[in-house]
């Protein structure tokens, strides 16, 4: 298993504008995902460019408007991750963009490499998937930004909400090997935020016959790498746990092979938790 798995996000005040914690390719140790997130200030602006990557913003908190090849939009408000379904903005490569602060915002930049150019999108709350996944105390809430079907080279992103006491990313599975169509090699992280500052979770990260098992203590704005191996997670009581996926690898598909000790409950889930939705999913139009 990985060395350090783990990252804590920086401290900034209200009126600062910085990076809060990022990882790049040669950092995490692996060859796809460069992810960070960043605070911009109110009214203050930042100016970045695709280069060879495809990108992707999800907005966490605050409103911002995003500008790209003569293109402008106003994406959010969103007050916090909790508080409604995420904007976001998918760029190709090679393409300047800037962001402008309407108000203090959170922003994750979420990158892979592409070799093709597909087409720039906004992502509004209402583009954006909704499922419940497991059953009991295993019941969390998928929210799909780039799913396998979005046109993107590499990318995927989704939010996953899982309720006070409850298991995510359950049974354990694992994605590091590129054995299509049961498993492909992916990269992946795990950022997550909790609406209080005392909450936590696990996440345990152990490979085939527990080789490497080690358990992670996870706070607000933690960052856990999962290079490789079983990754499954539990929100502690009394506190619901949101995080964001990126991911990215050898191809575009979420096939990922379960724990054999444990896959056998994906046949015999008990009835879904009734306090998911977590986040109510926004109205569509024509429902």
């Amino acid at each position: 298993m990985a060395r350090t798995v783990k990252l804590r996000s920086r401290i900034a005040g209200p009126r600062e504008s910085r990076v809060l914690v990022s990882i790049t390719p040669q950092q995490a140790g692996w060859r796809y995902v460069r992810f960070s997130v960043r605070q911009i200030a109110a009214q203050d602006s930042w100016r970045g460019s695709t280069t060879t990557e495809e990108l992707c913003l999800v907005l966490l908190e605050g409103r911002c408007r995003v500008s790209w090849d003569g293109v402008e939009t106003d994406i959010g408000p969103r007050r916090d991750v909790f508080s409604g379904y995420p904007h976001a903005v998918y760029l190709p490569k090679k393409t300047p963009f800037t962001v402008d602060a309407i108000e203090r915002t959170v922003i994750a930049d979420c990158r892979a490499p592409s070799t093709a150019a597909h087409p720039a999108r906004v992502i509004t709350p209402e583009d954006c998937g909704f499922e419940i996944r497991g059953g009991g105390n295993a019941t969390r809430q998928i929210v799909d930004i780039l799913p396998p079907a979005f046109p993107a080279g590499r990318l995927m992103i989704c939010e996953v909400f899982t309720p006070s006491g409850n298991w995510s990313s359950y049974p354990p599975h694992k994605h590091d090997k590129h054995t299509p169509p049961s498993e492909v090699d992916l990269d992946e992280v795990y950022y997550y935020r909790f609406k209080d500052p005392d909450a936590y979770g696990i996440q345990r990260l152990y490979g085939p016959g527990d080789r490497g098992d080690q358990a992670v203590t996870v706070r607000g704005g933690d960052l856990v790498l999962v290079r490789e191996g079983y990754h499954p997670f539990v929100a502690a009581h009394g506190y619901d746990a949101y995080y964001l996926n990126v991911l990215a690898g050898s191809a575009r598909s979420m096939a990922a092979s379960d724990d054999p000790r444990y896959a056998g409950f994906r046949a015999r889930w008990p009835e879904p938790d009734p306090r998911v939705p977590v986040v109510q999913p926004p109205r569509r139009a024509g429902l």
